[in-house]
């Protein structure tokens, strides 16, 4: 059964024209006397006949105070009395009594600069709106609330929904702060990548952490339940050259530490930029970050989950490259076959992979059984290789990949060659002794032959014997497939004879 959804106004209905909007004549005193008490008491008539006695605030906000009628605007919040003044135990999740949800929503009848959503899981919901219209979700009719709400001179009217109901549809999946984000977190620091955490302790309005190796858990502890993180990188020392760079015009973001290592934000535009430059005039660091989302460049984020570890809040961050690569990452599991495109070949000898626009690696080791002098003897940008996932590391964003995992070992066939005498090539010297190509094939399987295992005579340098290109006839002595080592002698090929 559909949930049963109600608008409940001062308004007359009677007085709405045919596109729904109200044209009967607006009070212009305040609603703080016999209007916001039947507000009050038709939202409890409600609660009480749906057998509500708590309610949970979910996204609460922190807004101007907007005072309706003659009303003047309030200092804070309008929860004076209600939270403490840090608004501690003003967060998504946190559970209130129905009587301090009735303030939060006489708060938000006038316009006290606080607001958000009332619920109790799936079953029931407060919303105040604009204009002091108040939105009531239950499971149940609630007739005899209805009742209460028209004899206190209210209009009750049924909706399909509340247009005030949480609409958190972005594609994507929200990056918890579970432990694979504090050991990214963690790596950052360490790796100088991360030095400072935004902490959106409700919607609109965030506390500032610089964070240490040594400051990172007792920061941690401190935050507020299923708080937004952003992880943004060190302000800048130069302080005068970040409000040098401030823009000609239009708000930014100012983010600075002061002398006592208190961090403040504020936004400001040119006009108060003078003022600005004078309160900051002795702050330590500082960071101006634009107001537009696709020019603020944080390094991840995450949203608190509760203490069960499960991710209950339903608001998002903006999504971060380092995010998108998180739940792509989620999607990797070791041994996983994937395909992808050669984008790029380092100059250090690493491969690099495009495997669904994640750049994945492969070094030199993991693209043949054979050796290779480089990774262009076996791939070349622009094509398409499969290979297997080696490791998913989600701290510091690396997936290693295997080529030759898909391929066949070729030493293990030696293994049954061992005591065989075989014909080979030489391919290098070394001051030990001298590698000889026993695969016939460019690029084939090399063995080791020692300079005791050369000449009967003792030798000083290998290429006093052989020389690279000589035909050399070898006994195959060991593999190993632990080390990938293969041991080879000429002196007992001559012994036992050729092949």
């Amino acid at each position: 059964m559909p949930p049963f959804v109600y608008r409940i106004t001062k308004y007359d209905p009677a007085d709405r024209d045919e596109h729904g909007s109200y044209i009967g004549a607006e009070e212009p005193t305040s609603d703080h006397g016999p209007v916001e008490s039947a507000y009050l008491q038709a939202v409890g008539a409600f609660a009480a006949a749906a057998g509500i006695d708590h309610l949970a605030i979910r996204e609460p906000q922190i807004t101007s105070p907007v005072p309706f009628g003659l009303d003047s605007a309030i200092e804070g919040h309008g929860l004076e009395g209600l939270f403490p003044p840090d608004l501690s135990g003003f967060h998504d999740g946190a559970e209130v009594s129905l009587s301090v949800g009735l303030e939060l929503i006489r708060a938000m009848l006038r316009g006290n600069g606080a607001w958000c959503r009332l619920e109790v899981e799936d079953s029931f919901a407060v919303h105040v709106g604009w204009d002091q219209y108040v939105y009531v979700r239950s499971e149940q009719p609630c007739e005899s609330a209805l009742a209460r709400t028209r004899a206190l001179g209210l209009f009750p009217e049924r909706l399909q929904a509340s247009p005030y109901e949480a609409d958190f549809d972005e594609p994507g999946e929200q990056r918890p702060a579970d432990e694979d984000f504090w050991a990214r977190l963690r790596w950052s620091i360490a790796s100088r990548e991360a030095a400072m955490l935004e902490e959106g302790y409700v919607d609109n309005a965030s506390r500032w952490h610089r964070l240490t190796e040594n400051t990172l858990e007792g920061v941690r502890a401190r935050l507020t339940p299923r708080s937004q993180l952003t992880v943004w990188p060190d302000l800048s020392a130069d302080v005068e050259a970040v409000l040098a760079m401030l823009p000609d015009e239009g708000p930014v973001e100012l983010v600075w530490e002061d002398e006592n290592g208190a961090i403040t934000s504020t936004i400001a535009d040119e006009t108060e930029y003078r003022a600005l430059a004078v309160q900051v005039a002795d702050a330590r660091a500082a960071a101006a970050l634009p107001l537009d989302v696709e020019s603020r460049h944080p390094l991840f984020t995450a949203v608190m989950p509760d203490s069960d570890g499960v991710l209950r809040a339903r608001w998002r961050t903006e999504l971060t490259p380092s995010d998108r690569n998180w739940a792509f990452l989620k999607t990797l599991r070791r041994g996983q076959i994937v395909t992808g495109t050669v984008t790029a070949i380092a100059g250090f000898g690493v491969t690099f992979v495009d495997i669904g626009g994640f750049r994945a690696m492969i070094n030199i080791p993991e693209l043949s059984w054979r050796h290779i002098d480089h990774p262009s003897d076996v791939v070349s940008v622009g094509q398409e290789v499969s290979a297997e996932i080696l490791d998913v590391d989600m701290v510091r964003e690396r997936v290693p990949l295997s080529l030759k995992a898909l391929q066949e070992d070729p030493m293990p066939q030696f293994i049954q060659q061992v005591d065989q005498v075989v014909n080979g090539v030489v391919t290098k010297l070394v001051p030990f002794g001298a590698f000889v190509r026993i695969e016939d094939r460019e690029g084939g399987l090399e063995g080791l032959v020692h300079n005791t295992e050369l000449a009967q005579e003792p030798i000083a340098h290998p290429e006093d014997v052989v020389q690279v290109g000589d035909p050399l006839v070898v006994r195959i002595l060991d593999v190993d497939l632990t080390r990938r080592r293969i041991v080879l002698s000429h002196l007992q090929a001559l012994t036992h004879g050729g092949p």
